[in-house]
């Protein structure tokens, strides 16, 4: 029987270098950064930091004043700090701090449904500046459809993961079996992480936030986007 994990972020924590998120990450960054350089901002909250990647990539171009990750995974949240950078694993919505900019990246408002997607964006509202920018990117259905259904095997020899998806009704299933080596065994783990699709309409309607861009993103060169990237400003 399969072990499950406290948290299926945890174990999709343990997985994400296996993935190739990485490998796509540096042509979604750009898009964020080619807008955080043509405003003037001092602070900058990313949350959903993940492994701290994006603000190590984000300070090292920009040197923002103020900047901090938070996570709703512990393990996340250690390697963001490993990096040298502010975080913390807490809820959004806790928070009581103010910020220029806010950013979710890598389809981060996917794993929100419509009711904490509304919650959400409305404490994304709350925790801005006025004046304030909310940077995110979402999946496409496009995206949905042609790029994350089907299985994905994959394995470093320390670690074999197998990942079953499928897409209906604007829900994105997927089944994470991982075996890890410990000593001359595997000890298996399993969890089911769902994405949910959100329109373009719907984000600008439950954010209250003015739309100020909206580009295609292309990272795995298909005939349409597979995901959007997001701008939008507190009034």
């Amino acid at each position: 029987m399969a072990n499950s994990t406290s948290d299926p972020l945890d174990l999709y924590a343990k997985v994400e270098g296996l993935l190739g998120v990485k490998e796509a990450a540096p042509s979604l960054y750009a898009h964020y950064l080619l807008f955080l350089n043509s405003i003037d901002f001092n602070s900058l909250l990313d949350v959903g930091c993940g492994s701290g990647d994006f603000l190590r990539q984000m300070q090292g171009a920009l040197e923002i004043p103020e900047v901090k990750g938070i996570d709703l995974s512990p393990l996340m949240v250690s390697r963001t700090l490993e990096q040298g950078y502010d975080a913390e694993c807490v809820d959004l919505c806790k928070l009581h701090a103010h910020y220029d900019v806010l950013t979710a990246v890598f389809d981060m408002l996917n794993y929100l449904d419509k009711v904490q997607l509304a919650q959400f964006l409305g404490c994304v509202k709350e925790h801005l500046h006025d004046g304030g920018y909310f940077l995110c990117d979402i999946n496409t259905l496009y995206g949905f459809e042609n790029v994350a259904v089907g299985s994905y095997i994959v394995d470093d020899e320390e670690r074999f993961l197998t990942v079953d998806s499928d897409f209906e009704e604007g829900v994105y299933s997927s089944e994470f079996t991982l075996f890890e080596k410990e000593g001359s065994s595997f000890k298996k783990s399993q969890e089911t992480i769902r994405q949910y699709y959100h329109s373009l309409d719907e984000i600008v309607m439950l954010s209250g936030l003015e739309l100020v861009q909206s580009d295609d993103v292309n990272l795995y060169d298909l005939d349409e986007s597979d995901k959007l990237f997001l701008v939008l400003k507190k009034g």
